[in-house]
């Protein structure tokens, strides 16, 4: 049997919360995300066309909430230093210094979500990229 070859529609990954509606007011009001599908106990966000974020309620989803979270949600704007100083402002938790990575060509910085999942906010140092 042959492998589909169709396009593929949109990605979403998922983070599992015990506080849905904290998290739901931090996508919403902190990073201005919109809710794309709303689907009860599992809330999908828009993060740009084609990729999204769900949160689901860990007591009705596929997996559970965990405390080591080893995964990051990277989201790429076109001038993080403005994204940097809007998060100065505003009581975000383990927010970082604005650092550079040459290597991979970003300038960024991270901080936690309500319940401990790393965000990066990042703009590109290479033109065109």
């Amino acid at each position: 049997m042959k492998r589909p070859d169709g396009p593929n529609q949109l990605a979403i990954t998922f983070f599992y919360y015990r506080d849905l509606p904290t998290a739901m007011r931090f996508y919403e009001d902190i990073l201005g995300l919109s809710l794309a599908i709303d689907q009860g106990w599992c809330k999908i966000y828009e993060i740009c066309p084609g990729a999204h974020v769900g949160l689901v309620d860990e007591s009705k989803g596929m997996n559970k909430w965990a405390e080591v979270k080893p995964v990051q949600l990277c989201i790429r704007v076109p001038e993080v230093n403005d994204w940097y100083a809007y998060a100065q402002t505003i009581d975000l938790d383990n927010l970082s210094e604005l650092f550079v990575n040459d290597a991979l060509g970003i300038r960024a910085f991270v901080f936690n979500d309500p319940e401990g999942y790393q965000i990066e906010i990042q703009s590109s140092t290479r033109p065109g990229a």
